[in-house]
Formats: structure tokens, sequence, C-alpha cells
């Protein structure tokens, strides 16, 4: 028993030292919260992140019935959790019922990178009952093969760039030790037009699921949080037939769709108790989770300077791509 312990802990210390070796052969900036980010594989990663991701990438086996829940930050991570749950489990919960009354989203659909890999921890994800469910920040090209290759399905969840821009910038803010000062909003929209960003590049993340999207619509489904706040039941059928669940005309008739969507509103979400204390993310207490929720705040930050040049860029990076924002309703 002792041999082993001491083999773990030794193991665990060649981990560490190849992580510091990595990390001081990285490209770094500094955080908009507090720290560095490291250019890993292409893409900004914080650095208490780094050893989580490269875990996941080494160990994580993928099964066919799973499904990868994929998101920018501040794109709509915890509706989307919430809405998949639902879908997923409504035979077994009810709304009245179910588990999002008390527990967060992401402590029912766990994220690798902040939780299952996180802290140097191995999990047996083995004995997680199938279909299981998980969620990540990874972007395509990073993501284990066995992802790629097992044929599960990714649903992955895009918001447009403004927005998404001034979430992170009030997430961050809220975060930020107040040693640093404030979070200048000038400051972050430059370093965000530069590809700075946790798991950015922006454009390189959102492209990269949306030529897989197209690529493979039957393993990749690409959905819009504008599309989502327009019509949420259409793209709540559209989940669930791509979850292999699709509701029936019964279900439809009975109110299931328009239950599971009151039950994962932003408001009811919210108003939560749970989602008022606590930190189900690393860091980040629930409450900050939630803002507003709305498309098109950005008017209300943005100088027509900023969004001048924001539109240049996304009319350069998504040239050729077919893929459009829809910056307001």
């Amino acid at each position: 028993m002792e041999d082993t312990q001491m083999i773990t802990e030794n193991n665990n210390l060649a981990e560490t030292d190849e992580i510091a070796d990595l990390l001081s052969s990285l490209p770094k900036e500094k955080s908009w919260r507090s720290g560095y980010l490291y250019r890993y594989q292409g893409f900004w990663c914080p650095e208490n992140q780094i050893p989580a991701v490269i875990a996941f990438q080494k160990h994580f086996l993928a099964q066919k019935t799973d499904t990868i829940l994929v998101t920018m930050p501040k794109s709509g991570t915890t509706w989307l959790k919430a809405l998949a749950f639902s879908v997923m489990n409504r035979a077994k919960y009810t709304p009245s019922c179910s588990p999002l009354n008390s527990v967060n989203p992401h402590d029912l659909v766990p994220f690798f990178e902040f939780g299952l890999y996180a802290n140097n921890q191995l999990p047996d994800l083995s004995t997680f009952p199938s279909p299981r469910m998980f969620a990540t920040h990874v972007p395509y090209p990073s993501l284990p093969d066995s992802i790629k290759n097992s044929g599960c399905r990714i649903v992955y969840l895009s918001r447009n760039p403004f927005d998404n821009f001034i979430s992170l910038w009030h997430f961050a803010s809220k975060a930020r030790p107040e040693r640093l000062g404030p979070l200048l909003l000038e400051e972050a929209f430059d370093s965000f037009c530069n590809g700075l960003g946790g798991f950015g590049p922006f454009f390189d993340h959102v492209l990269g699921y949306w030529r897989e999207s197209l690529e493979r619509p039957e393993e990749v489904l690409f959905l819009t949080y504008e599309d989502m706040k327009e019509d949420i039941n259409s793209q709540m059928k559209r989940l669930a037939e791509f979850l292999g669940c699709p509701f029936s005309l019964e279900e439809e008739a009975d109110g299931v769709v328009e239950g599971i969507t009151k039950l994962c509103g932003f408001s009811n979400l919210k108003d939560k108790e749970i989602n008022k204390t606590g930190r189900s993310i690393p860091y980040f207490e629930n409450k900050t989770l939630f803002r507003r929720g709305e498309v098109g705040d950005w008017v209300n930050y943005l100088s027509p300077e900023m969004v001048d040049r924001l539109n240049k860029i996304i009319e350069q990076k998504l040239a050729g791509s077919g893929l459009k924002f829809k910056t307001g309703l």
C-alpha cells in the first residue's frame, strides 16, 4: 500500500514538473480576471485549467451514446446545460420535480476542465450511467480523439461576438480582485478583437465547430443563442431530435415543450435559491452566472468606432464560411 502511494506521489510530482516546463515554453498574456492565459495548442487557456485539459485529452474515453455540450464562455452555457439535461431526462423528471429546482445546471452537467479533471483528479467515468452528458469550452481541434472518432453527439451553442464580449467583460469584472483595479472596457475590447480571451480566439472557436457541423450534421449540432431567444420551442425540438429523443405529438399537445422552456427560463433559474449562493464553477459565484440574458445589450456599451472595428473583423473572419451572426432581434 505504501509503495503504491509513493509511486502515485512520484508520478504526480513528475507531472507537476512537466506542466511547469510546458508553461515556461508557452506564450502568455495577462488574464482579464487575474493570473495568466497561456497559448496552448493554438488557444488561450487559463493557467489552472491546462493540467485538467491535458488530463482530459489523455484519459477521456468517449462512448457513442455520450453528448458533449460545447460553448465559448458566456455564450449561454448554463441555459444549454439546463435545456439539454431536461430534454434528455424528461421521462424521469417533470418540471415540478426536476433537480434544477435545487441543483445548479453546472453540477448536473459537469465540465471536463473545471470539474471532472480539475485539481489533478482522474475520475472513473465508466461508472456514469448512460447516456452520459458532459460539457467543455475546449476548441474542436483540441478535443480528445475519442470524442472525434466515437460517433458521439456534440451540441455547440454560439453567441454573437458583440453580446459575448459584453457578457465576458461583466463576468470577468465581477471576479477580478479589487487590488487590480477595474477592468476597463476599452482595454478588454482591444484584447478581444486581437483574439485574447479564455479558450479563444473567439472566431477560431466558433468556426471550428461550425465547419464540423456542416461536414457531420448527424454528429455535431450548431445552435445560436439568438435563434433560441427568438423561438425557443422550435430550437428545443431540433435539440430533442438531435439527441435521439424527439418530442411526440402527444407531448407537444400536453405542453411538455413549454414546460421545459419555462423551467429553464432565465428568470426562473435566476430566482432559484441554489443559483443565488455558492460556487458550482471555481472562482465564480453562482449568482454571477445570471446577468441579463438579452440579445442586443451591447448597444448600451460599445461606441460607434468599436462597432465598426468588430464588424470589419466579423466580415473578414466569416468570409466564405456561410456563418452569419444576429446582433439583435
